[in-house]
Formats: C-alpha cells, structure tokens, sequence
C-alpha cells in the first residue's frame, strides 16, 4: 500500500494551496522566490517549455487553431501564469478598451465620436477585405482643438499607418502599390485652401477615387521611347485633419465628420508622452488586429441593417462599421447605430451647398406662407430677410434674379408666368414641368409638415365666388397684390381677391413656360 499512499500524498501536494519547498525543475529549494512552485523564472521558462513540447507530441504537433475567449473559471496556478495573448478577448471588451485608450488624451465633443473612432481604427485592419473605407475627417473651427493629437493617438492603433503634412500623389500611388496602407493627413486645410495657389486637383481625385477597393489612376511611366501605362491602385483608407470649411464636397460625401472643438477649462485629458503611448498601445493595437483578423470575413460579407434615414453614399460607408459593431455584440450594434444616426442624419443637417441651402430656404419660405407659387421679387426679398442666410452676400453682392434663375436651374426649376392682378410676371412654382417639388424630393429630407400640400390650393378655390368677392372689394393695393401667391388659407376679402383672380384666369388662359431672367 506504500505506493499508492506516495500517489495520494503527491496528487494532495498538486492540488493544495501550501507552496512547494522545492524547486518543481531542478530540485533546489525556493528560497523567497514568489512562485510556488519554481525557485527562478528560468526554471518555470525551462519546465513549461518541456511541458508543451510534450504535450505537441502527444498531439501529434497540432496546434489549436483558435484560442478560447476567456481563461477558465478555476486557474491553473501550478502551470504559473498565462502568457500574454494565451486567451482572445471578445469584440466588444476589444473595442471598449480603444475607446477607453483613446479618450485618455481627448476631450470630444459628443458621446458618439470616440466608439465611431474605435470603429474605424478596426476596419482599417480588414480594409484589403472591404469593398469601401470611408474618409475619416476631423475638423475645429479654430485650431488647438486636438485634431493632431486623434491623429497622433490613431497612428499607434490603426494598420500600416503613414503620418503626414505633405505629401504628392505620385508618391502615394508608389506607396500604395504593395496594398492598403493608412494615410493619416494633417492640416489638409492647407492643401486645399485655394488662396495657396496649389493644383492639388490630382490629390482630390486619388482621395475620392481611393474610397472604393476597384479605384486605380491611370498614369504613363517611363521615358519617351519605352513609355507604358501603368494603372496604380489607389484604395487605402484615409483620414483628413483641418480646419473646417476648406475641405471639397467631394470627399466630405464620402466620410465620417468628425467636429472637434477647443476643451473647457474643466476638461482634463492626460498628457500626451509619445514613447509612453506607443508602449501603452501596444496590446490594445494586437488585440484589435487579431480580433478584427478573425471575424474579417464575417463583416465583409455582412448586410447589416441601418438606421431610418441613412441611404445610398451614407449607407455604403457606414456598412462596414456597423458590420463590425454587430460581430462585436453586447453594446455595440446599438452604439454604432446611435453614432451612424448622429453622424449622418444630425450632424450634417445643414446642406451641404449653397444651391442645396437655397433649395431649403425657398421651401421654408413657401411652407410659411402656405402658397403654391411666389413672384420671383417676392421670393427675393422674402430670401434676404432671412438672418442667417447667405442671401445677402453672395459672392460680394446681395442674391437677385439671374442669380437665383441660375442656381435654380441647375435643379432645372425654372421661373414660370404667373397671373396676378391682370399682370404676367416672373416667379415660381410647386408643381408642373420645372416646378419646385420635384427638386425639393430629391434634395432635400421630407418636410415635416406637409406644406407642399398647397399644391392644390388653385383647384381648391371656387371661380364665381371668388370673383363675387373680388367685386365686393375695394382693396386692390392689398398685400396680396403686390406679392402675387397663391394660397390655400381662408383669408378676408382684401387679401383672397388678388387670389380669386389667379384661379379665374388660370382654367382660361394657361401659363406660357418661358425661361426667366437668367
């Protein structure tokens, strides 16, 4: 029986908490050493080593090809302690862990910027995978808002980083012809500003082009007697740092915006020591690629449903991110869907041009006064009284006809005939061919008042009667008159009579669609 006393009495030393007197490797005693069981970190290193190599063998030399997402619930304190990387974190803690990074050293404007920051860092890891990258624009209104320093921290957690201030097309092409690397750009308010007097016309079309993974430039390379043409793939993801206002339509279209603003007094952010980041960042950054890497064809064949409202360009740039929101789980899909709403459908509520702002304007000017159709001098003036409007200054003079005509017809709304007092005169309207409601549902989010509703204000009006009022006033200076709207409202007599006589005039006579004042 001596010998399975000797069994039990070694299985009871394996699995007690006492600490071992010797050294489980060589034998010495422990001396004050902190493990338990080995008297040096080279004799742990040199018995684990023996350990898994036998363990392989045993195995055949077969390695697991995933790891487990979580160490198991009664630690295996005998082996020591897990190595680094031994256990794979689920994606939503890896994500959580970059936001935390990098709110470390920024102050956001919103609760929405940094897990839209996180997002993005992880799908420039899986970017060769992706059909689209979206831009990435951080903009201030004034500098010393921390643009630079996103772009300082983004370089440690971001794939293949490329910083820079200044760089030329010819170069990126060159750069970019090994695959996908990530181009971080600062003060490219600068590049683009056109007081500079640079032709930077080339570097714009790479960074519209380069959003989608089929994007090449086409270029000649060569001296004039071997000259080949040679097409450069130009898809990386991007992010732009500037002040605001100088970048062009084109590429804010394509990207995520990002608004960044000076910090409060009474926001603290920890100071930004580079050696210290670049270390700390380390195992955040492995993380996120191995994560990423694992689920990367998971998110580039995902559909993943979108908020109400986000459609077409937004749609398919926002795709991926929340692709990978979804695979993250927990929290995610429903912040990343939170953060696409902000991003898409409140931060850029502003149009996004002055032809799309007027658009806008006109439309809020003919719900308030319920009409149909406005005179083109009414409209005007009605534009300028607007307080913050650009209407009284556009490009160094106030807005007037040929003006208006002209940025109008780029939507092909075209000013019309219209019928008032017994007077033809220039204006616009709602309906029919070069109408306004045709440009205002493609350009614009619906109304939330149906105010286009007074499109049927005409019809609605009875000819007789009205013109038996019309005989009944004496008001023809009326405010109505001199304005020339029609109108859906039950008025008094002074002000429907002008009314009466467009809807009397308007079954007999038709309009003559004229081109306006241009």
């Amino acid at each position: 029986m001596s010998g399975f006393d000797d069994t039990l009495s070694v299985i009871d030393f394996v699995i007690s908490d006492e600490p071992a007197p010797n050294c489980q490797q060589c034998g010495r005693p422990r001396g004050d050493s902190p493990s338990g069981d080995f008297c040096s970190e080279n004799c742990q290193r040199v018995w684990r080593g023996h350990h898994i190599a036998a363990t392989s063998a045993e195995d055949g030399g077969a390695q697991p090809s995933e790891l487990p997402e979580a160490a198991p619930v009664t630690p295996l304190t005998w082996l020591g302690p897990a190595p680094a990387g031994a256990f794979a974190k689920p994606g939503h803690e890896v994500l959580d862990a970059v936001v935390t990074f990098v709110s470390r050293f920024s102050a956001f404007a919103n609760e929405h910027a940094a897990p839209t920051l996180a997002l993005w860092y992880a799908h420039t890891h899986v970017a060769e995978r992706l059909y689209v990258t979206p831009r990435l624009i951080l903009d201030s209104a004034e500098p010393g808002s921390g643009k630079t320093r996103v772009l300082e921290v983004a370089q440690y957690l971001v794939a293949k980083p490329e910083m820079t201030i200044s760089i030329t097309p010819a170069a990126i092409f060159r750069m970019l012809a090994d695959g996908p690397m990530t181009l971080l750009f600062d003060e490219i308010d600068a590049v683009f500003n056109p007081k500079t007097g640079g032709n930077n016309e080339d570097l714009r079309a790479l960074l519209n082009a380069g959003y989608k993974r089929s994007a090449t430039v086409t270029r000649c390379v060569g001296d004039a007697k071997s000259m080949n043409v040679t097409r450069f793939p130009v898809y990386a993801p991007v992010a732009l740092a500037g002040i605001a206002g100088g970048m062009p339509d084109t590429i804010t279209t394509r990207a995520i915006t990002v608004h960044m603003r000076k910090r409060r007094f009474d926001e603290v952010v920890e100071e930004f020591i580079e050696e210290d980041v670049e270390r700390e960042s380390a195992s955040v950054r492995a993380e996120l690629a191995e994560w990423v890497g694992r689920v990367g064809d998971e998110v580039s064949r995902a559909r993943p449903e979108r908020p109400d409202g986000v459609r077409d360009r937004a749609a398919e740039i926002w795709r991926p991110l929340l692709a990978i929101a979804d695979a993250a789980g927990g929290h995610w899909p429903e912040t990343a869907r939170r953060a696409c709403h902000h991003f898409v459908l409140e931060a850029t509520a502003q149009p996004a041009s002055i032809g799309v702002r007027l658009l806008a304007d006109v439309r809020q000017i003919f719900a308030a006064e319920r009409t149909d159709r406005m005179v083109t001098a009414e409209l005007i003036r009605e534009l300028h009284a607007i307080e913050d409007g650009p209407w009284t200054d556009v490009q160094g003079k106030p807005l007037d006809s040929r003006r208006l005509a002209k940025e109008l017809d780029r939507y092909l709304v075209r000013p019309k005939d219209l019928k008032v007092s017994g007077k033809t005169l220039k204006g616009y309207r709602i309906d029919g061919d070069g109408g306004l409601a045709d440009a205002w549902s493609r350009y614009l989010p619906p109304l939330e008042t149906a105010a286009t509703s007074a499109t049927h204000a005409t019809p609605q009006v009875n000819a007789a009667s009205s013109v038996a009022e019309a005989a009944n006033s004496s008001a023809t200076s009326a405010t109505g008159v001199a304005d020339g709207r029609g109108t859906q409202q039950s008025l008094t007599p002074a002000l429907t009579s002008p009314v009466a006589e467009v809807a009397d005039v308007a079954p007999t006579k038709p309009d003559h669609d004229t081109e306006g004042d241009r």
